[in-house]
């Protein structure tokens, strides 16, 4: 892993993250792995399924310096990356190196929910690229976002079938007739007055004297 700079969490910090981590499921890993081999054929990742590793760390040392996930992208929302930026440049310092690949790891997720998914799937720099604050599970979930949303895409080229269906939205209209004969309902949460009477009731009358 690379080296972080972060202090490390203790107490109630720790916990949570560990939680988090242990969220991380290496069966989730390796689809999104070959999802991304089958869409830009990286050669960071093999082709066959038996020789890729999808252990939290591994999966981590392959993504987190950004530049497979801009190539994902790329190939799936072309014309929006300039290969010949800086951001993809080798740098001669290593502050630079770390600066550098925490831009291409927003600059993917800016991309990608500018490709359609929500701001809900994608995940914070951190979460791939810090030591100690890492949600590689949530990088999992955004990448399936991605896969499901890109199956909608007529440029689509990858695998068929390879996530679910995006569901769709079922809008339903009503003419004004229907709106206004709703208004007379009255739901059922506010009860009943069906075989009701005023037995009982005082209000309004003299009080007795016994």
């Amino acid at each position: 892993m690379t080296e972080s700079y972060r202090a490390d969490k203790s107490g109630l910090a720790a916990e949570c993250q560990q939680k988090i981590e242990s969220n991380y499921n290496p069966e989730e890993a390796l689809k999104c792995l070959k999802w991304i081999k089958l869409v830009t054929d990286v050669e960071e990742i093999p082709g066959e399924d038996d020789k890729i590793d999808s252990s939290h760390d591994s999966f981590y040392n392959t993504l987190s310096n950004g530049i497979i996930l801009c190539k994902l992208i790329d190939k799936l929302y072309p014309n929006k990356i300039n290969w010949k930026d800086k951001t993809f440049q080798v740098p001669r310092i290593e502050a630079m190196r770390v600066m550098r690949e925490r831009e291409r790891i927003a600059l993917f997720s800016k991309l990608v929910q500018e490709f359609g998914v929500s701001e809900t799937s994608t995940f914070p720099t951190e979460s791939l690229h810090e030591v100690g604050a890492l949600n590689l599970a949530q990088v999992c979930v955004c990448i399936r976002a991605l896969g499901v949303q890109a199956q909608t895409s007529p440029d689509y080229t990858g695998p068929e079938g390879y996530w679910p269906k995006k569901s769709e939205k079922n809008v339903r209209t009503f003419t004004d007739e229907q709106l206004r004969s709703g208004h007379s309902v009255i739901g059922l949460q506010y009860g009943s007055n069906k075989g009701a009477s005023q037995t009982g009731m005082m209000m309004g009358r003299n009080r007795p004297m016994y």
